[in-house]
């Protein structure tokens, strides 16, 4: 087997709206509309200095099957600077962008292959003195919904005639393995129809938090590495950490060596703050601001982007539920000099939210071992949230009657809720008990 190195990437969104930033100002949110360019920038930089042999994009390069012309151009330059460098680049296309959507005639660049949708398509890859180094086969989205299993359709390749000149074997899919309930089940398959296919290696899209579904970021030849690389710049705060690509480096003997590499030009971030021994605002705002100024020094040059979530029990409780004490310091952090951002060449970080999760100070444990309503109603939270499907039924069944109204149902985004997003909201009922009782309980 001949020696190959290539760069798999997956998810671009290029020009993603990123929906819900209004408050944001405008230096900033133009800022955070161009990291997904950004990102694509240090790919294409990434994959020059690396000299990767092939750059493989595996589904939604585009953010909508009616891509904008501004990121159809940015994509073309880059594929101009790859094949400049003699890097070859393979595309498919995913749910975003199937290739029935509108795009504009754009002269596409040597070296660069997108494939089809009617069959999955073979391409042999040689590179100078070394021959053929692998053989890519992909297959593209017709339409933006695909329910048939692709993976299928890979096993009609014809495998290696030469066991003595073995050829390195990608397949790239955008698909859902395994049937995660997280993500849209378009192209749904198993992680055996992948490893019974002859894929030395899967370049797998859709899946934007990086795993491997099978192997390490150390792969022997006898086995099949089943990659999601996630997303090269996360677009909300249900994506945080850092995004990028993976570079495989395949030896003479077939092993397959991983390494991750960032791409992100903002991250997101989710920090917990506890409030257990802190007695006034100041000592609030103090904390937040050192929090932030560590996340900046940590960045690396990125931007940063962080929902703060207050936790713990203390006498800072009843001060942030009542009046707009949250939403003042939220404005006073926003308006500091970290947050600014207003020269294109200083890192920012911006706080999107303040979530406060506190409690008042009391015995827990005693509350629980009470033959009391408040014990009885706690013990019962604590029991739902142990098992992720007696929280999903108990959350069907006491929403049942808002769930009838699907314009509520839509706003409250709850049938896409998560079992951590819902154990949070049982966690707030818990406080908001506990709070009405504390104030002396209903009237009626």
């Amino acid at each position: 087997m001949q020696p190959v190195r290539f760069l798999h990437s997956a998810d671009l969104h290029l020009d993603s709206p990123f929906r819900g930033m209004r408050d944001v100002p405008e230096n900033i949110r133009e800022r955070v509309r161009e990291s997904t360019f950004g990102a694509l920038n240090k790919l294409v930089a990434l994959a020059i200095r690396e000299q990767v042999d092939m750059v493989l994009i595996s589904g939604d390069v585009y953010d909508l099957a009616d891509r904008s012309l501004r990121a159809q151009l940015r994509l073309q330059k880059a594929l101009q600077e790859l094949s400049s460098r003699d890097i070859r680049v393979f595309i498919i296309h995913g749910n975003h962008d199937p290739l029935d959507g509108r795009a504009a005639k754009l002269s596409m660049p040597q070296g660069c292959h997108v494939f089809g949708t009617e069959e999955v398509e073979t391409v042999l890859v040689e590179r100078g003195d070394r021959g053929v180094v692998a053989r890519v086969h992909g297959i593209s989205y017709s339409t933006s919904a695909v329910a048939d299993n692709l993976a299928m359709r890979y096993k009609a390749v014809v495998p290696n005639t030469n066991p003595s000149q073995p050829v390195y074997e990608i397949g790239m899919l955008h698909t859902n393995v395994d049937g995660d309930a997280n993500h849209d089940n378009y192209a749904p398959c198993s992680k055996q129809d992948l490893q019974q296919s002859g894929m030395n290696y899967w370049a797998l899209g859709h899946v934007h938090t990086r795993k491997m579904i099978s192997g390490d970021t150390q792969i022997d030849q006898d086995q099949t590495c089943i990659v999601y690389p996630g997303n090269t710049q996360g677009r909300s705060i249900r994506e945080c950490g850092p995004r990028g690509c993976y570079i495989a480096d395949v030896t003479a003997d077939g092993r397959t060596r991983l390494t991750f590499h960032p791409l992100d030009e903002i991250r997101w971030h989710v920090e917990q703050i506890s409030i257990a021994h802190m007695e006034t605002e100041q000592e609030l705002k103090d904390a937040l601001e050192a929090h932030m100024q560590e996340l900046l020094q940590a960045a690396d040059g990125r931007s940063c982007i962080v929902r703060f979530v207050l936790e713990g029990r203390g006498t800072l409780h009843d001060v942030l539920r009542k009046g707009s004490a949250l939403q003042d310091l939220l404005t006073e952090l926003r308006e500091s000099d970290l947050a600014g951002g207003s020269q294109d060449s200083e890192a920012f970080i911006w706080p999107e939210s303040i979530v406060d999760h506190t409690g008042r100070t009391i015995d827990l444990d005693q509350l629980l071992e009470e033959r009391s309503f408040v014990g009885d109603m706690l013990r019962m939270a604590r029991e739902i949230g142990k098992d992720d499907q007696d929280l999903s039924d108990y959350r069907s069944e006491a929403l049942s009657l808002l769930m009838t109204q699907p314009k509520i149902a839509r706003l409250l985004g709850v049938d896409a809720a998560e079992p951590d997003e819902i154990r949070e909201w049982l966690q707030a009922a818990e406080e908001l008990l506990m709070d009405t009782l504390a104030d002396g309980g209903w009237n009626g």
